[in-house]
């Protein structure tokens, strides 16, 4: 079977290269600037090339001269996620402006595209980018790539809907010049099982079934490395752990008396409205100090995910905040994936990665269009 090459964009740590990668593509070299998450990229991906490169500074060409392995023409996928703070609605409304330069690194993505001209480009970002700027941003993306010769899908996806136990909306753009039409493959999961004209649909995957398996931590408890104590108890289980042997990053970061205090005294599924008032903080996001319950799936990961005061990153059953392993779980990062850096800064490169898991669902379709290649003349 044909491996299809891969050129990986703002790559980070490489969720989207491995999500490609689990099913068979061959990712050729990823683009970053962060060293930490440029260092992780190249443990998974050790035939690649990391390049600590700024796009904005770095020619299409001269890339080119970094990767001798690849010529020009060769190249089937160019993927990547265009940084996006400027666009998010994390950002106050009254501080986002078009010409921000964090809203400009998407013209700096398309034009390696014009130069490579690849068979099949991936772009993903926050989901407000679909209509930021009354949609002027997305048409903008639409009319440059189809000047190139691509046709253009554009999708605002809920990865939960598609096996991720984690809820993230992402729009993404799938565009193909091999004559093949892009398009995006049906939902997978919904609330409950069913069967539809597209095939079975499976219920949602949980954050309690994505870690469930994973040995038992008290707080401060953990090693970088174990052995896993359980057998997997479902399938989303199996897939994490079918390539692995060894439980990397399963520790807990120690919580000051505090923050001990306020969780312990939570239910599963409760938050900072339900602390005791002696306790509560006098401000702070909803979500914060928020437990997971046994049911739920699990709200957006962020690099916050090591700091409880920052979401609903605390165990259902234990004391305790999740560990960068189960918090890898989440965003579907197979157990074989290994991270390097700083605790904290593992929590960036998970928080800021593209779920692998909505990559590989989208890889049989990305393989149809890259197929139509080799029958249509470029």
């Amino acid at each position: 079977m044909k491996k299809f090459t891969v050129l990986d964009l703002f790559c980070g740590c490489g969720g989207m290269s491995w999500g490609l990668h689990k099913n068979g593509f061959n990712v050729v070299a990823g683009i970053d600037t962060w060293e930490p998450a440029l260092n992780t990229f190249q443990l998974n991906h050790p035939e690649a090339i990391a390049i600590n490169a700024n796009l904005t500074e770095l020619k299409p060409g001269d890339l080119l001269k970094k990767i001798p392995i690849l010529k020009k023409t060769d190249l089937d996928c160019i993927i990547g996620g265009p940084p996006c703070q400027g666009f998010s609605k994390n950002v106050p409304a009254a501080y986002r402006f078009m010409e921000d330069p964090r809203n400009l690194l998407f013209k700096e993505y398309l034009l390696f595209v014009d130069w490579f001209r690849p068979k099949v480009v991936i772009m993903e970002n926050v989901a407000e980018i679909n209509n930021a700027y009354n949609g002027e941003v997305r048409e903008e993306i639409i009319s440059v790539l189809s000047k190139m010769g691509y046709k253009v899908a554009v999708k605002v996806i809920q990865t939960h809907e598609y096996g991720v136990p984690q809820k993230r909306r992402r729009c993404v753009f799938f565009a193909s010049n091999t004559g093949i039409d892009p398009h995006f493959p049906e939902k997978t999961h919904g609330e409950e099982e069913r069967d539809t004209f597209f095939g079975e649909q499976k219920k949602y995957v949980s954050a309690w079934d994505a870690i469930s398996d994973l040995p038992v931590l008290e707080n401060g408890e953990g090693a970088e490395s174990m052995d896993y104590d359980k057998t997997p108890q479902n399938e989303y289980q199996e897939f994490m752990r079918r390539d692995s042997h060894i439980l990397w990053d399963h520790a807990t970061r120690k919580l000051k008396s505090l923050q001990y205090q306020r969780i312990k005294s939570l239910k599963p599924g409760q938050g900072i409205k339900d602390l005791p008032a002696r306790i509560r903080p006098l401000g702070g996001y909803s979500g914060a100090y928020g437990r997971l319950d046994f049911e739920m799936v699990s709200p957006t990961i962020t690099r916050w995910v090591f700091h409880p005061g920052s979401g609903r990153y605390s165990h259902p059953r234990e004391v305790r905040t999740l560990t960068m392993r189960e918090a890898a779980r989440i965003q579907s990062f197979s157990d074989d994936f290994r991270f390097t850096g700083t605790f904290t800064q593992k929590a960036g490169q998970i928080g800021n990665a593209v779920p692998p898991l909505l990559m590989t669902v989208l890889s049989e379709r990305i393989m149809e269009c890259c197929l139509g290649g080799s029958l249509v003349s470029r």
